[in-house]
């Protein structure tokens, strides 16, 4: 009979496509794979040989001396509220480290506190700081803070003017110029491409009530490795994706590049764990769903760039001067000077790391390496000049559109919205740190509500799939 239905031809466990091999990617399969009672098949593509993404931990090729590519630091929520990355860090059992930083240097003068600040500008800049300070504190408390990444309203004025309006209400010069220092590196943009909120929030996490800085024994890419040797699924490396459409109103079809030639599986949902400057790499097949992966990429289309600058010396010789996890230059408009020995264990060699941001890294990343080593090397404070005469290897890692300018889009979406791009046929899901707040922690929010999302539809596609649900829909 035309109407007969083959109950053996029928998947018994739904299969799962992530596009993706970063750390958006890895939680997704690790939270599903904790979430998820049912079975269900997985299938990893990254398009590079290895896992990890944006989180990288790399050694000179001078020395066994490691130092971080990628994401330098990771945020602890704990003390005002619920940290599911930390809690997962804990549970994956790895050792943390705390890291701190207040030093500020401009025009070769380091500022450690308001007080240095004073000293070196004048009671006017200090004062123009201190007002500042009050009024970012009076729009934000540390809960408010910690809610922020969920929130779903737009009343917020803050959220539709822009940074650089919002430095302009301080009076003083030298007082903005000490903002800018502060905070470009961690905007990873410049203040007119951004909110007052997010610049605001980035201010803030220089308060320890706000939230405190720590990194993983032996390297943060300790994290994806291990989440991939707990995740169980078919990993695909060196495999891109090429195009994603769909082959019905429940499954869709992924082509990817395997071996040179294109290779073509069919998957009940599909989860996209891209930054989203990638993610229009992809062919979206198909009107609807073109149409649908357009608009979401262009709610997101805030594009934010880092380029890290490591170089190995013969030693530690900034100790005397320069004893905390990092310090804030006003080199390259702004830029984060990390000292890597401070984590990685190693007392026989110095490694210092540079993070340019925003229009800097862009304009950066066209140099070639030997001049990026050079340059960096150059904005050395006075007091960090001998580190010249005892240079042994620089390395350069570009990050151009990693992260978003301006995470979460404008205006604020619902959570359901900012993760499924196309509502009408909801087996399409966007995972990525553009949707929370440009972090690690934000990667792992993301990953988890699709998780909880995924868990709920896997639950109702096999319960429509068993033989009594089969049988009633074919008469």
């Amino acid at each position: 009979m035309s109407d007969e239905v083959e109950l053996s031809d029928t998947p018994k466990v739904c299969r799962i496509a992530i596009i993706g091999g970063g750390p958006g990617g890895l939680m997704t399969a690790y939270q599903l794979q904790q979430q998820c009672s049912l079975p269900f098949e997985a299938t990893i593509y990254e398009a590079s040989s290895r896992l990890g993404g944006k989180i990288l931990t790399k050694q000179f090729e001078s020395a066994p001396v490691a130092y971080e590519a990628g994401a330098a630091e990771l945020y602890d929520y704990s003390q005002v509220g619920e940290d599911p990355l930390r809690e997962l860090v804990d549970k994956l059992g790895l050792k943390v480290k705390p890291m701190s930083g207040t030093a500020v240097v401009i025009h070769d003068q380091m500022m450690r506190d308001l007080d240095d600040v004073g000293r070196v500008y004048g009671e006017t800049t200090r004062q123009a700081l201190r007002d500042f300070d009050a009024r970012a504190k009076q729009w934000s408390s540390p809960q408010e803070y910690y809610d922020s990444d969920w929130q779903e309203s737009n009343d917020d004025p803050k959220a539709g003017r822009n940074f650089h309006d919002e430095l302009a209400q301080v009076p003083d010069e030298d007082a903005r110029r000490y903002i800018r220092t502060l905070i470009h590196s961690d905007l990873a943009t410049e203040p007119h491409r951004t909110s007052a909120a997010y610049g605001l929030q980035n201010y803030l996490m220089n308060d320890s009530r706000y939230m405190r800085l720590y990194t993983i024994e032996g390297g943060i890419e300790r994290l994806p490795q291990e989440l991939a040797a707990r995740v169980e699924a078919r990993i695909l490396l060196r495999e891109p994706v090429v195009r994603v459409e769909r082959a019905g109103d429940e499954i869709l079809r992924v082509l990817s590049v395997r071996h040179g030639r294109i290779a073509s599986e069919e998957y009940d949902f599909v989860v996209v764990a891209l930054p989203n400057a990638c993610v229009p790499l992809i062919e979206w097949g198909g009107d609807a769903l073109g149409e649908a992966m357009h608009r979401h990429c262009a709610r997101y289309d805030y594009p934010a760039h880092y380029l890290r600058v490591s170089v190995l010396f013969r030693e530690i010789f900034w100790e005397q001067t320069f004893k905390d996890s990092y310090l804030m230059l006003d080199a390259f408009g702004g830029c984060c000077l990390y000292d890597e020995s401070s984590r990685n264990g190693c007392r026989t060699a110095g490694v210092l790391g540079w993070l340019l941001a925003g229009d800097a890294a862009m304009v950066a990343s066209n140099h070639t390496d030997e001049q990026l080593i050079r340059r960096v090397i150059d904005t050395l404070p006075s007091f960090m000049q001998r580190g010249r005469e005892l240079f042994v290897e620089g390395q350069v890692h570009r990050w151009i559109g990693a992260v978003n300018g301006l995470p979460g889009g404008s205006p604020i979406l619902d959570m359901e919205s900012r993760h499924i791009p196309e509502p009408a046929r909801p087996n399409l899901f966007a995972v990525g740190d553009y949707l929370f707040d440009s972090t690690i922690n934000g990667v792992l929010d993301s990953a988890d509500f699709v998780a909880e999302c995924l868990t709920e539809k896997i639950a109702a596609r096999m319960a429509s799939r068993t033989p009594e649900a089969m049988c009633t829909a074919a008469l």
